[in-house]
C-alpha cells in the first residue's frame, strides 16, 4: 500500500477575505483563515500584501462592529503571519487588472508558485492582459468546496 502526503495548496489570501474573517466568527472567510492557521493551506505573504493588511487594519470605521478588540486583532494577525511563507517579488508582471491595486496579488502568487488567489472580488481579476493558466482566482466558498 502506498501512502501519499496530502498536497497543501499554496494560496494568496486577498485582504478582503482576511478582514471579512475578522468581522464575522462564522462563514467561509473565517473558514479560509482557519484552514491557513491549521495547516490545511499554505498562505503566502509579501511586502505589498502585508502593507495592505496593516493599512486596512488601521481603519477603525471598518471595525466598529468587530467582535475582536484591537489587541485580539493584532494577536490574530501575528498568528496568521507565523504560518505564512514570505515571498520576495523580484519581477513585476503587471497583469494590468481593472483595479491597479490588485496587480500585486497576481505578482505574489506567481512569484510564490501559488495555486490560487482567494478573494471576494473575482470580477476584479477577469480582465487582465497577462494570463497564468495554472493560477485560479476563487471565492472563499469555492476554496472551502475545493478542500472537501
Amino acid at each position: 500500500m502506498c501512502y501519499h502526503e496530502p498536497v497543501i495548496p499554496r494560496i494568496v489570501m486577498d485582504t478582503n477575505v482576511y478582514i471579512a474573517a475578522l468581522l464575522s466568527a462564522s462563514g467561509n472567510n473565517r473558514a479560509v483563515l482557519r484552514s491557513c492557521l491549521s495547516g490545511v493551506a499554505k498562505p503566502l505573504m509579501g511586502a505589498a500584501l502585508l502593507h495592505e493588511y496593516e493599512e486596512v487594519m488601521q481603519r477603525e470605521s471598518i471595525f466598529r462592529k468587530c467582535p475582536l478588540t484591537v489587541a485580539e486583532r493584532q494577536t490574530l494577525l501575528e498568528a496568521f503571519l507565523s504560518v505564512c511563507e514570505w515571498v520576495k517579488v523580484y519581477y513585476l508582471w503587471r497583469p494590468n487588472l481593472r483595479d491597479e491595486g490588485d496587480n500585486h496579488l497576481v505578482e505574489l502568487a506567481v512569484a510564490g508558485s501559488a495555486e490560487m488567489i482567494v478573494t471576494n472580488n473575482t470580477k476584479d481579476f477577469q480582465t487582465k492582459e497577462l494570463r497564468f493558466p495554472n493560477l485560479k482566482i476563487i471565492t472563499p466558498t469555492q476554496f472551502i468546496h475545493h478542500q472537501l
